[in-house]
């Protein structure tokens, strides 16, 4: 007979989709697992000691969360809250929790165990997967379009040439230069909607070196106008990645932040425009349907005057933009590049605050849905 295989419990927990927090009797954080560290985005050597109300209670929620908790302590009383708001970096997360009491009878205290559960973690899945496929549509189509637009162009642009030496006067050179000069901006705008057609080259990559290619870039392009803030976790694992593209991407989306704010001056009246390039390792993940366990995340954030609301659901559709001289292809070409590299960027922008996260995963192994 095979012997019983042990258990590893606590590797176990760690793998739950659940978020799980354990509590001692003075209602002190005692032990949190990966999935409620990517919750609350906050690690277990941070939480350790933290009283568990800061967590659970919302500054503007009528129900006693410490007296429910001391309750369930003191008689073993289970009770479960449902849609419960809690707040984590000032967003609010609609949540269903069960709180139950662990160790009774036990010569030791007892710990509560809390399990909470996102509600609106699938409807933020299912989103994804619609604004997945509907930009993955309307990429099709406007490549459609370019193609029958460079099509005729490379015609007209000899045709003009030939009008030109046919004429050969002086007078009417200045036309067929102007016709000519905008067959080539055509062009050039039809190759940026086309993409590349380069396959990404995947090598070990870390994100802190692109990162800092483009800190320079802008460094140079904007002569200290803007203050650079670095925020990076250097212990960051290398990832699988195509380090020119990355470039590209965060090159496309810094751009972007800085030309927003050079263009809107008169929203900086009382503090200087400033980007903050930051690095983060996030536990957890939903990346394209798949729940990954870890991902590198890149966060560019400004604290310009923020994208419309009416644009911000659509930004990453091409020929989107909240620029007057902007041609809406940057972000869609950052976000088809992500796609290629299993990645993908999520946006969210108030006035005084624009955040592009960029994910990456690092590692090959996942966990389901």
């Amino acid at each position: 007979m095979d012997p019983i295989p042990t258990i590893d419990y606590r590797l176990l927990v760690d793998n739950l989709t659940t978020a799980i927090l354990l509590v001692d009797k003075n209602l002190n954080i005692f032990y949190l697992n990966s999935s409620c560290e990517a919750l609350f985005d906050m690690s277990l050597l941070r939480a350790s000691g933290i009283p568990v109300v800061q967590l659970l209670q919302a500054p503007n929620d009528t129900f006693d969360t410490r007296e429910a908790l001391l309750n369930t302590l003191n008689t073993g009383q289970a009770y479960t809250r449902r849609e419960a708001i809690i707040n984590v970096n000032f967003k609010d997360i609609h949540v269903d929790y069960s709180v139950s009491q662990l160790n009774a009878g036990r010569p030791y205290h007892p710990l509560l165990l809390i399990e909470l559960n996102p509600i609106d973690r699938m409807l933020k899945i299912s989103k994804e997967e619609n604004l997945i496929q509907q930009h993955q549509v309307t990429r099709q189509l406007i490549r459609g379009v370019a193609h029958e637009i460079k099509n005729p162009l490379g015609g007209i642009r000899g045709a003009t040439q030939l009008l030109a030496r046919s004429l050969n006067d002086p007078k009417y050179n200045e036309f067929t230069d102007i016709i000519i000069n905008e067959v080539d901006r055509l062009r050039t705008l039809a190759d940026t909607m086309l993409g590349s057609r380069q396959l990404p080259s995947y090598v070990d990559v870390n994100v802190h070196e692109p990162l800092e290619r483009v800190r320079s870039l802008i460094t140079n392009q904007t002569k200290k106008k803007i203050k650079i803030t670095r925020d990076y976790d250097l212990s960051l694992p290398d990832v699988k990645a195509d380090r020119d593209q990355l470039i590209q991407v965060m090159l496309n989306i810094s751009v972007n932040a800085v030309q927003a704010m050079l263009e809107h001056k008169d929203f900086f009246q009382e503090h200087k425009p400033e980007l903050i390039l930051r690095t983060r390792i996030q536990r957890l993940v939903t990346i394209n349907g798949i729940l990954h366990r870890s991902a590198v995340r890149i966060d560019i954030e400004d604290n310009g005057p923020g994208i419309p609301e009416e644009i911000l659901e659509s930004v990453f559709y091409p020929l989107v933009t909240g620029r007057a001289n902007g041609t809406g292809l940057g972000l869609s070409i950052a976000q088809n590049i992500m796609h290629q590299h299993n990645g993908m960027i999520v946006c969210h922008s108030v006035a005084g605050k624009t955040v592009f996260s960029l994910y990456l995963p690092w590692e090959s192994q996942h966990v389901a849905k």
